[in-house]
């Protein structure tokens, strides 16, 4: 069992910043893929960033590459995602989850926190 918290997220500006957080909890975190996720409401959810256990291996989604960047910290069990040049499309809940292996896909993910709120004003 992994039990993933997200914080940081809140407003921001067009063109700032913003960096999340996201802590694991209970399995060992540097066995696992971690990943990040948004969801804005009338849309699909989004794949925006990956990494595996190693930190090695990153993805980006489109929309965020040279923007976002993923990275963790295995000694404090926890992933960040550092958003800058914010745009107002970047508004969504951001979801972390933990899984067995990198994808850009939600298949591999079997734990998932519980999101937290990115607003972006123009």
């Amino acid at each position: 069992q992994v039990q993933l918290v997200e914080s940081g997220g809140g407003w921001g500006q067009a063109g700032g910043s913003l960096r999340l957080s996201c802590a694991a909890y209970g399995r060992t975190f540097r066995s696992v893929a971690m990943g990040w996720f948004r969801h804005a409401p009338g849309k699909e959810r989004e794949f925006v960033a990956a990494t595996s256990w190693s930190g090695d291996t990153t993805y980006y989604g489109n929309s965020v590459k040279g923007r976002f960047t993923i990275s963790r910290d295995n000694a404090k069990n926890t992933v960040y995602l550092q958003m800058n040049s914010l745009k107002p499309e970047d508004t969504a809940v951001y979801y972390c989850a933990a899984g067995s292996f990198v994808s850009i896909t939600v298949q591999p993910y079997d734990y998932w926190g519980q999101g937290t709120q990115v607003t972006v004003s123009s």
